[in-house]
């Protein structure tokens, strides 16, 4: 058994926020909570997606899920509900304080390499 990120009070505060309930047009979601403690564990883990336990879902659809609901705006719809809630405030990451992967930033960019160059050359 995974451990739930989200307690139910915090689930409560959400629940409404996310797509595919039943007053929702289109598929009635399955199970937004299994879906989003999914998410979740990728985030807490950092682990691949084609790492995340089959008991919190197929991996490829969780990411597919997320994926959308990125590009829908529901990640931040839940995150500004949330980010009051010290409970969570570790989980709060972005690239103001995590340092890119060394294999992330080693793409030279146009104009740079050739100005240093041309700067040694003077």
């Amino acid at each position: 058994m995974i451990r739930k990120i989200l307690n139910d009070k915090q689930w409560a505060q959400i629940e409404q926020l996310l797509p595919g309930k039943a007053s929702d047009r289109g598929i009635t979601a399955g199970d937004n909570r299994k879906f989003v403690e999914a998410v979740l564990w990728i985030a807490r883990t950092g682990s691949a997606w084609r790492d995340l336990p089959e008991e919190l879902g197929h991996w490829h659809r969780v990411y597919v899920g997320y994926s959308r609901w990125a590009k829908s705006g529901v990640w931040k719809r839940m995150f500004e509900v949330l980010s009051n809630d010290p409970a969570l405030e570790q989980l709060m990451i972005d690239g103001s304080i995590v340092r890119v992967h060394q294999h992330g930033a080693s793409k030279k960019k146009r104009g740079i390499a050739s100005s240093k160059a041309k700067a040694v050359a003077d």
